[in-house]
């Protein structure tokens, strides 16, 4: 699983007054995790909007801000009514986990000392680790809530040190505002981390300060760390099949798993010959293709395919020459099979 992006609906650790517009745009944006704080928004608003977003597909978190036990219980207690999935952040743990027991949220408290509105972290590395590791060893604790950019320390240490200190996740929170401190967070083998000003208020590189355009960014640089970009781009078989001549030698023009779309030319008659292990799918883009099995032929005009399963001997034939025949197999698939013929190919080109 890659680096989880979790959009917050807050500034400066309050949930906004026009959360609801920013979540439809999230949601639109395919935003798959959203989040809001325990301030700034009524208890109601708070229900609305978790029931918003998990109607929207999307995994809810609740980010306790409050540091005084009594508000921070009451804040565990509104997320059981509310519902939301997760809950992020609070320091009195032993005062949470009575009221999540047995509820079915997730719980990521914070490590450390945590000071002031905004929130910061205080205190040293070792002593934070610490902590981490106190609160990962406690049952019904599901993760941790860093705020690692809220830190006077070395922050790429820090996440480090945390990260290998304890099994369980860690999502980074505060002041993630960049590519580069997204591949940081990933590197120091974070689950995930948060982000929630720096979109709202349009600072994310992007090409616009609009929210769309922030949200889609963040999610390219995400996709980009997690190695989850496609290189491929569309190819067109007529110009495909331009580029070569030969015929019976399939050319590899892209490969699904460990199959392969092979584009070959076919003229005249081919081999008898069958497959051990390989089905193959022929599919005629252009012309006419006769295939013959041992009791029938098969005409297979152009816009059909036939699957031809292995073990079964077969002799394609090309009623119109060339025949374009798109063939999906095994990247490894020999033409000829168990047949010795001239035209057997072994190293097959790409396109």
């Amino acid at each position: 699983m890659g680096l989880r992006f979790i959009f917050m609906l807050t500034r400066n650790d309050k949930t906004v007054e026009d959360a609801e517009q920013h979540l439809k745009t999230a949601l639109a944006a395919g935003v798959h995790h959203i989040g809001f704080k325990d301030v700034g928004l009524p208890f109601d608003r708070l229900r609305e909007l978790n029931a918003a977003i998990k109607a929207g597909g999307a995994t809810s978190y609740l980010e306790v801000v409050t540091l005084d036990k009594g508000s921070e219980v009451a804040s565990a207690k509104a997320a059981v009514e509310i519902g939301v999935d997760i809950l992020l952040g609070g320091t009195n743990v032993n005062a949470v986990l009575p009221v999540l027991a047995g509820k079915g949220i997730q719980y990521y408290p914070f490590p450390g000392r945590i000071e002031g509105h905004p929130s910061v972290l205080a205190g040293s590395i070792d002593e934070i680790v610490d902590s981490a590791v106190e609160l990962a060893a406690r049952e019904g604790v599901h993760g941790l809530d860093l705020l690692a950019y809220r830190s006077a320390e070395n922050v790429t240490g820090l996440m480090a040190a945390v990260c290998t200190a304890v099994d369980k996740p860690v999502i980074m929170a505060g002041s993630i505002g960049s590519r580069e401190r997204i591949a940081r967070v990933r590197r120091s083998g974070a689950a995930g981390f948060t982000i929630g000003t720096a979109a709202l208020e349009g600072n994310y590189p992007a090409d616009s300060p609009e929210l769309e355009a922030q949200l889609r960014s963040i999610q390219r640089d995400v996709a980009g760390v997690n190695n989850h970009l496609s290189p491929n781009t569309t190819k067109n078989l007529d110009k495909a099949f331009a580029s070569f001549s030969e015929t019976w030698s399939p050319h590899i023009a892209g490969q699904v798993n460990n199959m392969a779309i092979k584009l070959a030319k076919f003229e005249g008659s081919f081999v008898w010959h069958h497959h051990e292990v390989e089905d193959e799918l022929f599919l005629v883009h252009k012309g006419r293709l006769l295939m013959k099995f041992r009791d029938r032929d098969e005409i297979v005009e152009q816009g059909e395919f036939i699957v031809v399963p292995h073990g079964v001997e077969h002799c394609p034939v090309a009623l119109t020459d060339p025949c374009e025949v798109v063939l999906l197999e095994p990247l490894a698939t020999v033409n000829t099979g168990n047949a010795v013929d001239d035209r057997r190919v072994t190293e097959l080109p790409y396109i």
